[in-house]
């Protein structure tokens, strides 16, 4: 079991050009979408979170339920769901805008404090929960919780958008990487926290702090994953974008399904991962995020479509 923590939001995303200017509201957040993606790869996926209600709110339950993701450790709110807005550039990248205040997501009461299932191989936790208040405190309460060969999995989605400053961003973002086995990042959330640095420099830092792998997201320069053992690579998957809304979260997904896959999503085999492991690790979740940035939004893809491009590429 793969337990994903954080927002589960509304992103509205614009219509496509050619029209009045409209926009269409889908199921997003970077935790969810990291939920949605590793049960679509067929891995036992719960989702722990507050979703509010709301006629939002059942959008996202039905998104995550579709996609197969267990509800039983998301708490019902009543306050109104949260909401980004999303713009994409003419390369698809993508950029955020927040509506967090008083939002269902962040509003965590001491009664509902949710706990890991005893079957838990894995916790991940990222994106706005892992700094905004309550949620963070909630998130870290639950990761302490886990069990001494669950992965702690971070991946810290940098959205400047949210209104934090870069100094008290980077010293949660640190303490949240010093609590972890495996973080996700990309070099755009390692430039914007560390404007100085170079974006493997940055990662080695993270990789000494604590966890046993740090993987950076290099957009069509690939991943490249970092740890105290060294560096492995892997170039991008040829892919036309349509944008990159909800690609690292894929990647995430990818890489902790590839792991549970290959035996060793457990702390002390995560820290003896071989290069060669971690490299076909990585590959697996590189096609995973190619398939999300080649179709519109969040949307991951299922198993099926996986091994389909696995046997063509055998073929």
């Amino acid at each position: 079991m793969i337990i994903v923590g954080g927002e589960a939001l509304i992103d509205l995303v614009p219509a496509p050009a050619g029209g009045p200017r409209a926009w269409r509201a889908l199921p997003g957040g970077s935790p969810a979408n990291t939920a949605v993606a590793a049960a679509r790869l067929g891995h036992p996926t719960g989702f722990l979170a507050r979703l509010s209600t709301d006629v939002f709110g059942e959008e996202i339950r039905g998104h995550l339920a579709d996609s197969g993701v267990r509800l039983d450790r998301v708490t019902e709110a009543a306050e109104p769901s949260t909401l980004a807005v999303v713009s994409t550039d003419a390369n698809g990248a993508a950029t955020y805008g927040f509506y967090t205040e008083g939002t269902s997501d962040f509003g965590w009461l001491p009664h509902e404090l949710p706990r890991l299932p005893a079957d838990c191989d894995a916790v991940h936790v990222g994106s706005l929960a892992a700094v905004l208040e309550p949620a963070a405190a909630v998130y870290t309460d639950v990761v302490a919780s886990a069990g001494p060969e669950t992965v702690r999995s971070f991946d810290p989605n940098v959205r400047p958008g949210l209104g934090v400053g870069r100094a008290d961003y980077r010293d949660r973002t640190e303490t949240w990487v010093a609590a972890s086995d495996l973080v996700r990042t990309s070099d755009e959330d390692l430039r914007w926290l560390y404007p100085y640095d170079d974006p493997l420099t940055a990662a080695a830092r993270w990789a000494e702090a604590g966890p046993a792998v740090v993987v950076v997201s290099l957009g069509g320069e690939g991943v490249t994953a970092v740890s105290r053992g060294g560096q492995v690579h892997v170039d991008a998957e040829p892919v036309v974008v349509a944008d990159t809304v909800g690609a690292g979260d894929s990647f995430s997904a990818g890489l902790l399904v590839a792991l549970a896959e290959r035996g060793v999503l457990a702390r002390s085999a995560l820290a003896a991962l071989g290069r060669a492991d971690l490299r076909a690790c990585l590959a697996f979740a590189a096609r995973v995020a190619a398939i999300t940035c080649s179709r519109p939004g969040a949307d991951p893809p299922w198993r099926a479509e996986i091994d389909a491009v696995l046997e063509e590429f055998r073929g």
